[in-house]
């Protein structure tokens, strides 16, 4: 190896043309930052379970966590299922190379309709959550026709009902099929969380 390829720009640079959300992951300096690289591999990963539902047509929400989790997975970010936090959460992902290190949990659903993803939010934040995490995740395996409709209804209804102490009304999400939502937790902070949907309806 020359000295060039030896070098510590030589690798950012390798880095940033290969694998850009890796090293926006780990070099976030603020909350925003890092949620906004997340998103990007999230999105990637959603997109491959999407890509492949036909394969993932008998599985169940375990089973599809398991599948995510891993594509999720990469050096600096792990992704474990079934954690203890107050409970076994579906999804607990740690950015263990940044500074601070971060962590976020996530409950996954497959869509049976805004009554049972409340059920989801208020499991995640009611339970789980501490507050030291950032952003939580939730996210709804759809397996029914019309994903755009149904996350419409979804965010009216929760608009109109404000679930979980949820605070003013949803926002839009980068990622399509998703938004935000922003609750008051007992550990006396507002919390954000993501909705994230993933499109696995099979004509």
């Amino acid at each position: 190896m020359n000295n060039q390829s030896d070098s510590a720009e030589y690798l950012v640079d390798q880095i940033k043309r290969k694998a850009p959300e890796y090293l926006d992951l780990l070099t976030a300096e603020t909350d925003d930052d890092f949620e906004a690289a997340f998103d990007a591999i999230l999105g990637k990963a959603i997109a491959s379970l999407e890509e492949d539902k036909k394969n993932f047509r008998q599985l169940g929400e375990n089973a599809l966590s398991g599948v995510l989790a891993k594509a999720l997975t990469m050096p600096g970010l792990t992704v474990t299922r079934e954690t203890h936090s107050n409970g076994h959460v579906d999804l607990t992902i740690e950015a263990d190379h940044c500074v601070p290190a971060r962590k976020k949990l996530g409950e996954a659903k497959i869509w049976d309709g805004a009554e049972y993803h409340v059920d989801g939010l208020r499991q995640l934040l009611g339970r789980y959550t501490t507050g030291r995490e950032g952003r939580g995740l939730l996210i709804v395996y759809v397996r029914k026709r019309n994903i755009a409709g149904l996350f419409k209804k979804l965010r009216k209804n929760m608009d109109s009902i404000f679930p979980v102490k949820q605070k003013g009304k949803t926002l839009d999400h980068t990622m399509k099929w998703s938004f935000l939502s922003t609750h008051a937790h007992d550990c006396g902070e507002d919390l954000q969380v993501g909705h994230i949907g993933c499109n696995l309806h099979i004509s």
